[in-house]
């Protein structure tokens, strides 16, 4: 029996209140796990951004990536470190540098999910500098009707960039008029239009980590401190599976531990709207009451796949989707056959077996952080780094009530 040590990188941008909350509980819960005839434990570091060697070793079994979706130094790196190190990231870069929104529509329409009826269009305008640019259009771009476009899809839609996120570029669509405006402010970017989902009568964000996932009734409408409501009973069963399938289902087709789902129900039909979101938000204030959920997957995945050493998959096999997809079945089984398939890709069995033998201390050590004065401090810091001074401590106090109320219906 060997005593090891797994190294949990965090590759973070502007996170600042999960990663001290995960780094506080590691700390306190000190935890050593026998496995496999060793006894591990595990060590927390911060990735650093700095040159490097290409043939330099990866000290570290696990990245959690929050950066590398934009940050493309660090992207690279990481990538160096799968392919010649072994390293295991949440979540795979190459899916997070190619499955934009536009991929991921695609894909999922083919699965059959009830995608809204989406239309891809040619940008407003184009950059200057690209030589061919001039002959290319002349000769193979052909003029539009937008308004005929807008016509035939009809009102209510949205207009949005086919990748991105944060809302940045999402106008809703009543009518010719606000089409024109919207398209033409949209200048380089190529932009979606698609059918609104009205009128709805639920809005659910699904949270996957790896086979964890957490449902939230979402107000879009609201602040952002309210969005995330704290509303239960929102779902019955069949709904909640659905939701969970369909967000497991997206996560382990395109390799991503951790995602959101937003989706919408109509007639009694869920309709996934947005669900590229491979680094979803993870800060308390905006997640506030559910913040603790979030932050007790990150550790229970990222602990898991250190102490067991769980191969990557480094690239994507998609055929065992599309083999059900091709069978004549109603679309609701095939669903729950997408999300067997997806469970058992992303070992939520033994991921199960495991939490109950090794991480029964974490329950405990977790539920105790967030009564500490540690815990509130970092909640203090983010409220810091968004808000005006003057509104610092209100909502400071307000988010921290609303972690108080997670401890309360949470109690292990």
């Amino acid at each position: 029996m060997a005593n090891i040590t797994r190294t949990i990188g965090l590759s973070l941008g502007a996170d600042i209140c999960w990663p001290l909350c995960f780094e506080g509980i590691m700390r306190q819960l000190n935890l050593k796990v026998s496995h496999a005839g060793d006894t591990i434990d595990f060590k927390v570091e911060r990735v650093t951004i700095e040159p490097f060697n290409l043939r330099q070793p990866c000290k570290y079994d696990v990245v959690v990536d929050r950066l590398t979706h934009w940050y493309h130094t660090s992207r690279e790196w990481i990538k160096k470190a799968i392919l010649m190190d072994g390293l295991y990231v949440f979540n795979n870069p190459w899916a997070v540098q190619s499955m934009e929104k536009h991929t991921t529509y695609a894909a999922m329409m083919a699965l059959g999910m009830p995608i809204p009826e989406t239309f891809m269009v040619p940008p407003k305008a184009y950059a200057d500098d690209l030589p061919d640019l001039k002959p290319t259009l002349g000769q193979y771009a052909r003029l539009f009707d937008l308004e005929k476009l807008g016509a035939q899809m009809g009102y209510p839609l949205f207009i949005k960039p086919f990748d991105g996120g944060g809302w940045k570029g999402v106008t809703r669509i009543t009518d010719a008029k606000t089409l024109h405006k919207a398209y033409d402010e949209s200048g380089k970017l190529i932009m979606h239009m698609q059918k609104a989902v009205e009128p709805f009568d639920r809005f659910v964000r699904a949270i996957g980590f790896g086979p964890q996932t957490h449902l939230v009734r979402y107000d879009p409408a609201a602040p952002l401190h309210d969005r995330y409501t704290m509303d239960k009973g929102f779902a019955g069963p069949e709904d909640e599976q659905v939701l969970r399938d369909t967000v497991l289902t997206i996560n382990a087709f395109f390799g991503w531990e951790f995602n959101s789902c937003e989706s919408l129900r109509k007639d009694g039909v869920w309709h996934p709207i947005d669900f590229a979101n491979p680094c979803p938000d993870s800060q308390v204030t905006s997640l506030h009451y559910h913040f603790p959920w979030l932050v007790k997957a990150y550790l229970k995945w990222s602990i898991y796949v250190a102490a067991t050493k769980r191969p990557m998959r480094k690239n994507q096999d998609w055929e065992p989707y599309y083999a059900i997809a091709k069978k004549d079945l109603p679309y609701k089984d095939k669903l729950k056959a997408y999300g067997k398939l997806s469970r058992e890709r992303l070992e939520a069995d033994k991921f199960e077996e495991f939490s109950q033998k090794h991480l029964k201390p974490l329950d405990e050590a977790h539920w105790t952080f967030f009564g500490t004065d540690e815990a509130k401090a970092a909640i203090r810091k983010k409220v810091a780094a968004l808000y005006p001074p003057h509104e610092v401590e209100p909502f400071t106090e307000l988010f921290w009530k609303r972690v108080q109320a997670w401890r309360g219906d949470n109690k292990p």
